[in-house]
């Protein structure tokens, strides 16, 4: 499994499946070294099947201070810890889990939330009034959360099945926005309306739709997208958008920023400076400085 850290390391790690695309472990890696923390920072390939027996690693497990949760585990982790916080609650999503000193208590939060909100704050997106997300998965749920931090006081989620993304209609109503659950089909029609838009998307399911704004010579917009798939950047999606006189912002970006969050949850007492923990995490995967 995973050997006992040297006595006084601290370790942490980024758990999902797939893992090895993951840029968490330089991110925090980065971070790690320029606040002078010996902590191990590694990526674990964990699937369904396997988290509540890793998290039973960790309770037992000697150093661990968090853990980063990606795809497909983050609603499964939020069933799996002992409490969460808010919004990780109302949204029935973690994406974080720290553990206490004695390792017995595993306590879940959702920093996509603020990731994305900064991520936006920071590309100009200013106080939204309607955003449109198109996908409705975990990361849609922190997307509604998003747009909510932000101010907007309606968002149309742009989804395959509407009946299978029902509970981001109670998300909306624990979070204070409204939220309509529209056919994917609609997605055009419904992007000329936004101030905001978040793909939650993974790379290239919007090649399609990308290519329909493409080809229509009457689209413009001047709303600011954000496209959580960062791999291959830009994305499809994200060159149509500018062609047609919007704002991109990268999906790394709000990679960057939630990262940012985690390592002030798993290390809170030596993150002084969160602005010189995101340069370092910016030069570490060749981004430009936030």
């Amino acid at each position: 499994m995973h050997p006992e850290p040297e006595e006084g390391r601290s370790r942490a790690a980024v758990l999902g499946s797939p893992i090895g695309h993951s840029k968490s472990p330089l991110l925090h890696r980065a971070a790690y070294r320029s606040l002078g923390v010996d902590c191990e920072y590694s990526a674990v390939e964990v699937d369904e099947r396997g988290i509540e027996d890793f998290l039973g690693t960790v309770r037992t497990g000697r150093g661990w201070r968090g853990l980063s949760v990606t795809m497909p585990l983050k609603a499964a982790v939020a069933r799996l810890v002992d409490t969460t916080t808010e919004p990780a609650t109302a949204l029935g999503v973690v994406n974080t889990v720290v553990v206490d000193p004695t390792g017995t208590h595993l306590t879940g939060h959702n920093t996509d939330v603020v990731g994305i909100a900064h991520a936006l704050a920071a590309g100009g997106a200013g106080r939204p009034s309607h955003g449109v997300i198109l996908g409705g998965g975990g990361t849609a749920a922190a997307a509604v959360a998003g747009l909510a931090r932000l101010g907007a006081s309606s968002a149309a989620v742009l989804v395959r099945r509407p009946e299978a993304a029902t509970d981001l209609l109670r998300i909306g109503g624990a979070v204070g926005i409204e939220v309509r659950l529209l056919p994917w089909g609609s997605a055009r029609q419904h992007l000329r309306a936004a101030d905001v838009v978040i793909s939650t998307l993974p790379p290239r399911a919007a090649d399609a739709l990308a290519a329909e704004l493409a080809a229509d010579p009457t689209y413009s917009t001047p709303a600011t997208l954000l496209d959580v798939a960062y791999d291959p950047w830009p994305s499809a999606l994200a060159t149509a958008w500018q062609q047609a006189g919007g704002t991109i912002v990268p999906g790394l970006d709000m990679l960057l920023h939630q990262a940012v969050e985690q390592v002030r949850l798993f290390f809170p007492d030596r993150v002084e400076d969160p602005a010189a923990v995101l340069a370092v995490m910016c030069d570490a995967v060749g981004a430009p400085r936030r």
